[in-house]
């Protein structure tokens, strides 16, 4: 039954995951596209399909989320939207509206999912957990019988809610290879922007950007996390 369980959890992570990601790399395409960009359009990505980013990512879309679930109980990995340099030379601050899009949508996904999340404890149906993780910051009510639709549902939303803050707080870093080096390169004067989009440009920055962001975002995030679970649970404290 323990490994039913675990099946069904990789299942729900995966899901979360993939339609997260679908989500995020959707909103930079659309916005390109009504940009004036169709790049990523004619690539199939403005779509809530999954497949054209698979296709594209495979690896970030099926084998680094899978590693990282079994090492560490978690899905990192990643997709990517193709766009027109010259498109975004010409029009940067466009660019920087469709660098703004993914986490955007990230947000929104976030604020559905709280939402729905405070009405269901509102109801009663779910409970503020004794413990409270990545994986759990409702649980059903005490009568929900073992095996209901209550469990899962608790498991997805919270996954949902907590991957989708991550992704947004993380890609608004300004950092390259992220999204927040994208909105910043769009926002810069010309004399600015040019320079660092190059910069943003050269691989080994971007892995550098990358393991900086990362540090900065682990350092940071119990902060945000401790705020989301004061919101969601208002008057109850977790250590």
């Amino acid at each position: 039954m323990a490994g039913a369980e675990k099946i069904g959890e990789f299942g729900i992570w995966y899901v979360v995951f993939l339609l997260t990601l679908t989500l995020h790399e959707a909103g930079h395409a659309l916005v390109a596209w009504l940009g004036g960009d169709d790049t990523a359009y004619r690539g199939g990505q403005v779509s809530l399909s999954p497949w054209p980013h698979i296709r594209r990512e495979p690896i970030g879309t099926l084998i680094v989320p899978i590693v990282t679930y079994l090492t560490n109980g978690w899905m990192m990995g990643w997709a990517s939207t193709p766009y027109d340099p010259l498109w975004g030379q010409r029009h940067p601050r466009r660019q920087a509206a469709m660098a703004a899009a993914g986490p955007a949508a990230n947000l929104l996904i976030a604020l559905v999912v709280f939402g729905t999340l405070k009405l269901l404890l509102g109801v009663g149906l779910f409970v503020a957990p004794d413990h409270a993780d990545f994986n759990q910051v409702v649980s059903p009510s005490p009568g929900a019988a073992p095996g209901s639709w209550a469990w899962p549902a608790a498991f997805c939303l919270s996954v949902a809610l907590n991957l989708n803050v991550l992704l947004f707080l993380f890609n608004l870093i300004p950092l390259p290879p992220l999204d927040g080096a994208g909105i910043l390169h769009g926002l810069l004067p010309g004399s600015l922007g040019g320079p660092f989009g190059a910069l943003a440009r050269n691989p080994g920055l971007s892995l550098a950007g990358l393991l900086v962001a990362w540090r900065l975002f682990d350092l940071v995030y119990p902060g945000a996390f401790s705020l989301l679970l004061a919101l969601l649970h208002p008057g109850i404290t977790y250590r």
